[in-house]
């Protein structure tokens, strides 16, 4: 899979891999150096930081939906689980 950025994502990041050279290599690099470096990452570097991302998501998913039951569970029935009503009271509600 080929990992494709927009136009304005890929000049910022041609303009700080330049940044980067120049202020902590001491090399500065031009447009076209640091284009080439970004294909490279991109090709090389890029698939695994994703295949990573892909497995870290797919776990957190895969325990939160284990947890799916208990997060959201509802007692069905739970009216007559209620405490019974205290005796000569009759509870609210529809009595025929």
């Amino acid at each position: 899979m080929e990992i494709r950025l927009t136009k304005d994502v890929q000049k910022r990041l041609e303009e700080s891999i330049q940044r980067y050279c120049a202020e902590d290599l001491g090399c500065p690099v031009g447009d076209l150096q640091a284009g080439l470096f970004l294909k490279f990452c991109l090709a090389e570097i890029a698939p695994s930081v994703y295949n990573q991302a892909i497995a870290d998501a797919q776990a957190f998913l895969q325990e939160k939906l284990g947890d799916l039951e208990n997060t959201c569970f509802v007692p069905e029935f739970g009216h007559w689980r209620e405490p019974s009503a205290a005796p000569g009271r009759r509870r609210a509600g529809f009595r025929p």
